[in-house]
Formats: structure tokens, sequence, C-alpha cells
């Protein structure tokens, strides 16, 4: 079974125990991270494609990281003495996913 969901403007294809990683919200680690937006549920030759989205269907994941990537920017003008360095860290959540759940499914 596998889902694609949207998330950030992003699609992904997820199935269970998969990881993915996301853009930063609020929570903490070990916490479940609710995705409702599924825009496509497959099981098997059981497909369900959303008209934009698969009614009551979600995908139920869980935090486990908080990864940071840090994005260094340098400018350099020989003979002139110039030169810029500016950094910048962007903040990522490593999710893991924990089920995939059809409409009128709980966890």
């Amino acid at each position: 079974m596998y889902a694609i969901i949207e998330d950030g403007s992003r699609q992904y294809r997820v199935e269970e125990g998969s990881t993915l990683t996301l853009d930063y919200r609020e929570t903490a680690i070990g916490q479940p991270l609710e995705l409702n937006k599924v825009l496509l549920l497959a099981s098997g030759a059981d497909v369900q494609i959303g008209q934009p989205l698969v009614p009551g269907a979600r995908v139920v994941a869980e935090v486990v990281e908080f990864p940071k990537k840090k994005t260094v920017i340098q400018k350099f003008r020989r003979r002139k003495n110039y030169r810029r360095l500016k950094g910048h860290t962007q903040p990522f959540v490593r999710v893991k996913v924990t089920r995939i759940l059809k409409a009128g499914e709980t966890v």
C-alpha cells in the first residue's frame, strides 16, 4: 500500500515504514504528525484518485529528528578588496510513516 501526499506545495510517494523530510513545523521528537492532503491511495489493484483529495484518507507519521542544512553564500571580486560571506541554516523535520489510513479507519 502506498499513497501520494502533498505538503508544502511538494508531492511525496510514501509507504509504511518510509522516512521523508518535510518543512519545519512546531512539534517534538516522538510526537505523531497527521498529513491530511492525500492525492492518491493505492492498495494492490485498488487505486483511489482524489479530485483533488481522497476524502477521509490520511497518513500518520512519527517525528524522528530535526536535521538542519547550512548553506553558505560567498561573493568575491578579485583585486577589489571585496569579500562577502553569508550563511543560512534551513530547518527541516524528518518523519517516519507509521500508518496509511483509508476513510473511516482509526489509528
